[in-house]
């Protein structure tokens, strides 16, 4: 690895660690800054650090890999995340930022709930702060391992210093900083993500005089766009599609809503952050597209297709601008370990260390505990890195199904459905979860396979956990005093005090 290439990727290491401490001297007085930063977060940086934390390694990576195997089928799962994108602007984004306010400051998804409900016993809030931190302890521990394979097979060094750079420089920013650090790094990461995914295929395609001959290459290992589509199965489409419903539960996502400034905000932050995951989906595509017929031209042998982008950053660049390149994987997989660390962390402190300890903490106690949180998760999540046989790819898709399937129905319930109980609460996250885990693990088809091999476990999921918060909502006769009117009336009135 060139000089040069070395020198980019530690400019960008400080870059990212000033930022925590800019951070670090502005937003981490109290719990509400450190947490939430103040609810005082732009739009241009709520929609760059949400789509940054969103994506992770494997927008990078992942989707190219997936185009580079698979070919155009690959688009169905593009156009599922797009529209759930969108559609958790519309409908979740502002009703979701004043009702966490009007309802005491909420800090949290877990704290949110148990005000909605009216949960004197904090079942609901204690259940969902556990799913959110042993899910995103799995899926920290997978960037972690992405971290480490990137600097295995880019730089050369050994898998476990690779595991504990990637540890060391993110732990760093967001322990000193909190939510703003971590929103500020986002900005700047989604930033790099977005020049580097438009530099990357526009520069791999001068290899070729022009588009047909381009495709023609291409098509020596994929099927045609038109067979392609046509020859997608329903479950096949269904399960790619279903990708969208993910993102109404995904808690390192939605917190952005909670945080931005104002309401009127939102569709700032919507029209920003829509075109920029337009952007980088479509290059992520064509940087797979691109590389199957690079590949064929050139007879070039690899191993692994989800390195296209590595290869493509080594190979067509200088080694000034490859560093440039390949911090933008780095800042794709820092990006999402930086938010699941930091919701981990608030789930720990707020949501059961203050509800189980039921101790009076002062403000700098519960940031001091809620750093405390940020390296424990973090020790745990490298610990389980450390078994670099583990799937990158099906941890994310688990979690992601996982906290879809769990909170997604909740949140849209709570936002939209009158007379709610806790126990419906209680019983659809545990219903979603649980239909999860079920249908990935129980080996109930022939051969010991999983129901996951035929129908994604998002859907059966959120459906799973959908009909058990109605079905328990329309049989319990205790519904909760917060209904959707006392929640529009109180942030009618917080407008007007405005």
């Amino acid at each position: 690895m060139h000089y040069l290439t070395y020198i980019s990727l530690a400019i960008y290491f400080l870059a990212m660690l000033a930022i925590g401490l800019f951070a670090y001297r502005r937003s981490t007085d109290d719990v509400s800054g450190y947490i939430l930063g103040g609810r005082q977060v732009s739009p241009q940086v709520t929609a760059l650090s949400a789509g940054a934390s969103d994506m992770s390694g494997w927008m990078l990576m992942g989707l190219p890999g997936a185009m580079f195997l698979v070919g155009f089928e690959t688009i169905y799962i593009a156009f599922g995340l797009l529209l759930g994108a969108l559609v958790n602007y519309l409908i979740v984004a502002p009703k979701l930022r004043v009702y966490t306010e009007v309802a005491n400051n909420a800090l949290t998804i877990p704290e949110f709930f148990a005000k909605r409900f009216h949960d004197p016993s904090s079942h609901v809030r204690i259940i969902s702060a556990i799913i959110i931190v042993i899910f995103f302890t799995l899926y920290t521990s997978a960037g972690l391992v992405a971290g480490g394979k990137l600097f295995e097979s880019a730089f050369e060094v050994n898998y476990e210093l690779g595991l504990v750079i990637t540890l060391g420089v993110v732990v760093s920013y967001t322990l000193l900083g909190g939510f703003l650090a971590v929103s500020l790094t986002d900005f700047v990461q989604g930033c790099i993500m977005f020049i580097a995914l438009i530099l990357v295929p526009v520069v791999a395609y001068q290899e070729f005089s022009n588009a047909d001959k381009m495709m023609n290459f291409a098509y020596e290992s994929i099927p045609h766009f038109g067979d392609a589509m046509q020859n997608v199965t329903l479950l096949g489409l269904i399960s790619a599609l279903s990708w969208g419903l993910g993102y109404f539960g995904q808690p390192h996502i939605i917190v952005r809503f909670m945080a931005i400034r104002s309401v009127s905000d939102i569709k700032t932050a919507k029209n920003i952050g829509m075109s920029w995951m337009t952007v980088t989906i479509i290059g992520a595509l064509a940087t797979g597209l691109v590389g199957i017929a690079y590949a064929n031209k050139f007879d070039m042998k690899l191993s692994d297709p989800e390195t296209i982008f590595i290869v493509f950053s080594e190979l067509l660049f200088h080694p000034l601008i490859s560093g440039f390149l390949l911090a933008a994987i780095l800042a794709a997989i820092m990006s999402t370990i930086s938010s699941q660390l930091l919701v981990s962390s608030s789930s720990l402190t707020e949501d059961i260390y203050r509800v189980v300890s039921k101790k009076a903490a002062s403000e700098e106690e519960m940031v001091k505990l809620g750093r405390f949180g940020v390296a424990g998760v973090a020790i745990v999540a490298s610990l389980l890195a450390l078994d670099r046989s583990n799937s990158i790819l099906s941890l994310v898709s688990n979690a992601w199904a996982g906290f879809g399937a769990a909170f997604g129905p909740l949140v849209l319930f709570s936002l939209y459905k009158k007379n709610l109980t806790h126990k419906a609460a209680v019983a659809g996250i545990i219903a979603g979860a649980a239909t999860v885990l079920f249908w990935i693990y129980a080996p109930v088809l022939p051969e010991g396979k999983a129901l996951s091999s035929m129908l994604y476990e998002m859907i059966p999921g959120f459906m799973a956990s959908s009909l058990v918060i109605w079905g328990v909502s329309a049989l319990d006769g205790d519904p909760c005093e917060n209904t959707i009117e006392t929640f529009d009336e109180a942030g009618r009135q917080l407008a007007e005090q405005r």
